[in-house]
C-alpha cells in the first residue's frame, strides 16, 4: 500500500457517534471499520492507543491515536 494521509472534519454529533462506535468495538474486542474521505479503514482490536497534546501560540491540538502494524 502506498503512503496515504487523510483527514476529514465532522460535526460534533457525527464525531460523538464515531467515538461511541469505536469505544463499543474496543470494549467488545472487535475490529473497528470507518470510512475516511471515502476510504475504508480497518482498525484491529490489537491496536496500540495514545493521546497527544500540542500547544502552540495560536492553537491547541488534542489527538486520540490508534496505531498498528500492517
Amino acid at each position: 500500500m502506498k503512503d496515504l494521509e487523510l483527514e476529514k472534519e465532522y460535526s460534533k454529533e457525527k464525531f460523538i457517534e464515531k467515538l461511541r462506535r469505536l469505544a463499543d468495538c474496543l470494549e467488545a474486542n472487535e475490529n473497528f471499520r470507518i470510512m475516511v474521505d471515502g476510504n475504508p479503514i480497518y482498525v484491529p482490536d490489537s491496536a496500540a492507543f495514545s493521546i497527544e497534546f500540542e500547544n502552540s501560540k495560536n492553537e491547541c491540538e488534542l489527538e486520540f491515536q490508534l496505531s498498528w502494524e500492517k
